[in-house]
């Protein structure tokens, strides 16, 4: 991974779609900055304010919200996740 990009997970424990994310994550070997919002309501309302979105998960690449898990995923489908990280480009 490249050591600039940056991902981070608001999420919660008992969130299928945030356990999904952070699988698929896992699986690739990125390590990924876990945001818990589920006890929080000021941090949740954070994330709702940077996102403009309520659901859960919501990731974040470098900073950019990129969607929840079935954008995530996508991304991953095509390969574009790899290329946004840096992942199998020579250095």
């Amino acid at each position: 991974m490249n050591d600039k990009s940056r991902i981070r997970i608001y999420g919660s424990d008992y969130c299928g779609f945030c356990v999904a994310a952070r699988r698929l994550l896992t699986e690739k070997g990125l390590d990924f900055e876990d945001v818990p919002v589920g006890g929080d309501p000021a941090l949740r309302q954070k994330m709702e304010e940077m996102t403009g979105r309520r659901t859960i998960p919501q990731i974040f690449i470098d900073d950019r919200p990129i969607g929840g898990f079935d954008e995530l995923y996508a991304l991953n489908k095509s390969g574009e996740l790899d290329r946004m990280l840096g992942i199998g480009e020579e250095a």
